[in-house]
């Protein structure tokens, strides 16, 4: 199996992922604020982290060496996170992901500067692709612009250094040492941020299930593109979770009666021809450079 389809199986575990995420999230919205949610994701992660790596012997992997491009990629993934967030409790959940996947592009004109991978035409016309069926989904306009909006269409850039800053850290450290320092910064980052105002809510029966679920999806989502950006570049890994789009439009509608139109499917169609030929390329490349 070549790494192209390896990524691309990868960033499927993630849609999943992150799709559950959304729906919890959404469910504990009336109880907790962002930064409380964020606190205790991360508080349930650290303890699965740690078990996991104790378990499997990989204490030994955590490492200090590059703390401060961890310390760089998990505040801004903190950010990001927070604003979406916020983005699912005030407008569609199909939209929020529309605009959220503007990250690949954002990841395309910015990865030559931050990895130094090279813009390749065909990465270039599929992010760009991808981008059109995005604009078919959300189909912005002047009178449509509101607070949400503008919180999910700023964390796709956080999001986007987020992968970049990630796929820099692949070089060097384990997925293990990663993810141990996603959570327990991350955890410091909430605890500073839920204090802020000396009141930090505490869950209950009915909301404790769904941090569960936003911490297990959480550390699945990120532990899925790790593994994924460990093997092939950001340019061909990102533009992969368009595939989330059609698969939360249906969820949305379903759970929460969000409309759902033609467009949407015609714009995940695009999506997906984009994600297609994207992973074509690469795939003929490998082959070819393999004498295959």
């Amino acid at each position: 199996m070549n790494t192209t389809l390896k990524a691309a199986l990868w960033m499927t575990g993630a849609i999943a992922s992150f799709s559950s995420m959304a729906v919890a999230g959404r469910e504990v919205s009336f109880a907790l604020d962002t930064f409380e949610i964020m606190m205790y994701r991360s508080a349930i992660g650290v303890v699965i982290v740690v078990a996991i790596l104790a378990l499997t012997g990989t204490l030994g992997q955590i490492s200090r060496q590059r703390i401060g491009l961890h310390f760089l990629r998990n505040l801004v993934h903190f950010s990001g996170q927070n604003l979406w967030f916020y983005a699912i409790t005030v407008i569609p959940l199909a939209q929020v992901f529309a605009l959220e996947f503007t990250s690949p592009l954002w990841i395309i004109i910015l990865s030559p500067l931050v990895l130094g991978e090279r813009l390749t035409p065909m990465r270039a016309f599929s992010a760009a692709l991808g981008f059109v069926g995005i604009l078919i989904v959300a189909r912005p306009s002047p009178d449509t612009i509101n607070i949400g909006i503008m919180a999910a269409a700023s964390a796709a850039i956080f999001f986007a250094f987020t992968g970049m800053f990630t796929k820099r850290l692949t070089r060097t450290d384990s997925v293990g040492c990663i993810m141990f320092w996603l959570t327990l910064m991350q955890l410091g980052f909430g605890l500073l941020a839920a204090g802020f105002d000396g009141d930090i809510a505490l869950p209950d029966m009915q909301t404790a299930p769904w941090l569960v679920v936003i911490a297990l999806g959480g550390l699945l989502a990120h532990f899925c593109i790790t593994n994924a950006l460990a093997i092939a570049p950001a340019t061909v890994v990102m533009p992969i979770d368009f595939a989330r789009l059609p698969t939360i439009a249906v969820v949305g509608m379903l759970l929460y009666n969000e409309a759902l139109d033609v467009w949407v499917f015609v714009g995940a169609a695009v999506i997906f021809a984009a994600n297609y030929l994207n992973i074509v390329s690469e795939t003929r490349k490998i082959r070819v450079a393999s004498g295959g």
